[in-house]
C-alpha cells in the first residue's frame, strides 16, 4: 500500500516522502497515529507542496547554520581555569564549557551536544574544538584556555 508520510518516521523517510508499505501496518500504525495518510491524487499533490517545504526549510537552516559558523570562527573562545606549574589543568574543560563560554563570549547559543570533543581539554593553551550545527556544516572554533588568576 502506498502512502504518503504526514511526519518523520524513523527508518521509513520524511514528510511528504511517498513509501510502499504492507497493509497492515499502514491501517493499523500509521494512519491511525496520524504519521501517515493514504496516497491519492489530491493526497500526491499535496506530498509534493510538503516535500519542496521541506526542502526550503531545510535550506534555510544550513544557510543559517553556515552563518553562524562563520560567527563562531571569526574569534576566539577564551576560558579560565585552575591550573599548576606547568600547565596541566586541575579538572579538564569539556564540551558543556565551551558552549556555556561561546553563550557568554559571542552570544551564539550553541548545544553541548554539538560541540564535538574526544577527550575533555587538560592543557592551557588554544586548542581547535569542532563544532557541528547542521548535518552538512561543521567549522572549527578556537579555543583558548588561561590560567585562572586567584584573589588572596
Amino acid at each position: 500500500m502506498k502512502v504518503i508520510l504526514a511526519n518523520d518516521v524513523d527508518s521509513l523517510g520524511k514528510k511528504g516522502d511517498v513509501v510502499d508499505v504492507k497493509d497492515g501496518y499502514a491501517r493499523n500504525f500509521l494512519v491511525p497515529q496520524g504519521l501517515a495518510m493514504s496516497a491519492t491524487k489530491g493526497a500526491l499533490k499535496q506530498a509534493e507542496l510538503m516535500r519542496k517545504a521541506r526542502e526550503e526549510q531545510e535550506r534555510k537552516a544550513k544557510e543559517e547554520a553556515a552563518a553562524k559558523i562563520a560567527h563562531l570562527a571569526s574569534s576566539p573562545v577564551y576560558i579560565s581555569a585552575r591550573a599548576g606549574e606547568a600547565g596541566k589543568l586541575f579538572g579538564s574543560v569539556t564540551n558543556s564549557d565551551v558552549a556555556r563560554a561561546i553563550l557568554d563570549q559571542l552570544e551564539e547559543d550553541i548545544d553541548r551536544r554539538n560541540v564535538l570533543l574526544e577527550d575533555p581539554i587538560r592543557s592551557l593553551g588554544t586548542h581547535q574544538v569542532e563544532v557541528k550545527l547542521h548535518e552538512e556544516v561543521t567549522g572549527l572554533v578556537t579555543v583558548e584556555v588561561i590560567a585562572h588568576e586567584e584573589d588572596e
